[in-house]
């Protein structure tokens, strides 16, 4: 099916001003899923949904629609859609939305609760899980504002970088859980375990404290070892890191398992670049290595299409044919050889150039692929991936629609 084609996103009208709707506060705390409906009594009145009665992606579903699932396009307030194709894939990942909603049937109703990205983000999801119609159009208002308070770089009306949105959204969902739990810990009503949808940084009597684990750690955290072998007295020293998502560099005429295998390759430390070995106590030639220690759930890989170029001195966009896969297998990448993903979601650049252009998202949801387009949400094709993976050609013109950010979610086991 055709894909609704929306260029140049610094070509939307700017939005009408408009104050941000303050969350009710009610005075009874909720408790799991459960009291999810009760906790968002009157929610759906602050709905913008267009439309009525049977939409053209209902009908082109029919019988097909997914029980209980709604699909809805996002609002764009000038140059949102780097914002609105990260959402889309956020809330399609059901590990993650599960765990938001839990969060959002908690805290809906402590009366103390402030304003923060995070409820904001807990605030649309709920408002998309709870609407009585299962298609439409959703304003993320609220949302867009409070990114633009707490980070200036999305301000403007300029194109933006969705993963630079998408590290800015992580992280900051971290701060404002961990902040949450130290709040927690120093209020003598509130358990640790109350924290975080569960997550618990606090031992009783003052001892020691473990890393909080919030609903981003366990959705999206993985653990990369970095290995260094002294080629003097072959000593290995390893040291482990935590990730998010995994920048990689892209080749012409490559595939996401070759380019995966050259970011995990082994690299060599000689000349300058010598490593100072403990045991020797002087610098030695030695071998150099990443290894996935711990899989993540949720799998996010970032392809860097965006090089900057010294002679031109400013970025430019890297149209490389890069192949992903619908599963993917990581092999000798990863301690667990056998851990093994599936494709979910695609953040796809639209357009020649990183500082204009659109982004749009392609979603798996029950088995069905669907494309979403801002507010327009359509029914799409697996084959359809296939014209997003690059030109086989630099400069030949033509499709400027390339994968951006890939989601994959774990297969079995354990993560």
């Amino acid at each position: 099916m055709a894909r609704t084609a929306r260029l140049l996103a610094a070509e939307d009208p700017p939005p009408p001003p408009a104050a941000a709707a303050e969350r009710p506060r009610p005075a009874a705390a909720g408790s799991g899923l459960r009291s999810l409906s009760s906790a968002a009594s009157g929610l759906w009145d602050r709905l913008s949904v267009l439309g009525a009665g049977v939409s053209k992606l209902e009908k082109a579903l029919g019988e097909h629609f997914p029980e209980g699932e709604r699909y809805f396009g996002l609002e764009n307030f000038g140059n949102t859609c780097y914002c609105n194709s990260v959402l889309q894939a956020l809330y399609h990942c059901i590990p993650f939305r599960e765990q938001l909603l839990e969060y959002y049937a908690t805290y809906k109703n402590t009366e103390d609760s402030e304003d923060n990205l995070l409820t904001c983000l807990a605030d649309l999801f709920a408002q998309i899980t709870l609407a009585k119609k299962r298609t439409g159009v959703l304003a993320p208002k609220r949302f867009v504002q409070r990114v633009r308070k707490q980070n200036e770089l999305f301000r403007s009306y300029m194109h933006q970088d969705a993963h630079e949105f998408w590290n800015f959204l992580v992280n900051d969902i971290i701060d404002i859980l961990e902040e949450d739990c130290r709040t927690a810990n120093s209020s003598p009503e509130t358990t640790p375990e109350e924290v975080s949808n569960g997550a618990a940084n606090a031992l009783a009597n003052g001892a020691r404290e473990r890393p909080l684990v919030t609903l981003v750690h366990r959705t999206f955290q993985g653990i990369l070892t970095n290995e260094t072998k002294c080629l003097m007295c072959d000593t290995i020293t390893a040291k482990d890191e935590t990730f998010f998502d995994l920048s990689i560099d892209v080749e012409q005429n490559s595939s996401l398992t070759s380019c995966l295998k050259s970011f995990f390759s082994t690299e060599i430390l000689n000349g300058e670049d010598k490593f100072f070995c403990d045991k020797c106590s002087s610098l030695q030639e030695a071998h150099k290595r990443m290894k996935i220690k711990k899989a993540p759930h949720v799998l996010v890989i970032h392809l860097k299409r965006f090089k900057y170029v010294e002679q031109l001195s400013r970025h430019k966009k890297l149209s490389y044919r890069v192949v992903y896969p619908l599963e993917l297998k990581l092999g000798s990448m990863s301690e667990d050889a056998d851990c093994e993903y599936s494709l979910f979601a695609v953040v796809v650049h639209v357009g020649s150039s990183p500082n204009h252009g659109h982004y749009v998202s392609q979603i798996k949801s029950h088995g069905n692929w669907l494309s979403f387009d801002d507010d327009t949400v359509q029914i799409s094709e697996e084959s359809t991936l296939q014209t997003f993976y690059g030109s086989s050609r630099e400069h030949c013109g033509g499709n400027t629609d390339h994968g951006y950010i890939l989601f994959y979610e774990r297969l079995g086991g354990k993560s």
